[in-house]
């Protein structure tokens, strides 16, 4: 599945959020600090991270691209 943002970047809960992955930032913020979210294939663990274009999330087998 691809996210295809209009600005520069977008942050990796609203990317989630969008995307379908989770349903709420309350959600966001527990797997993601939880260390359950891989974006370009390492752990991240900051919420408000900036994902650019090209960025790939991974979550529960699902993944997203940045476009």
């Amino acid at each position: 599945m691809n996210v295809k943002i209009k600005d520069e970047f977008i942050k990796l809960c609203q990317a989630m959020k969008l995307a379908g992955m989770i349903e709420s930032g309350a959600d966001a913020k527990y797997v993601i600090q939880s260390g359950k979210v891989l974006v370009n294939g390492q752990v991240e663990t900051q919420r408000g991270k900036k994902l650019h274009p090209g960025d790939k999330i991974e979550f529960e087998g699902k993944t997203v691209v940045i476009e």
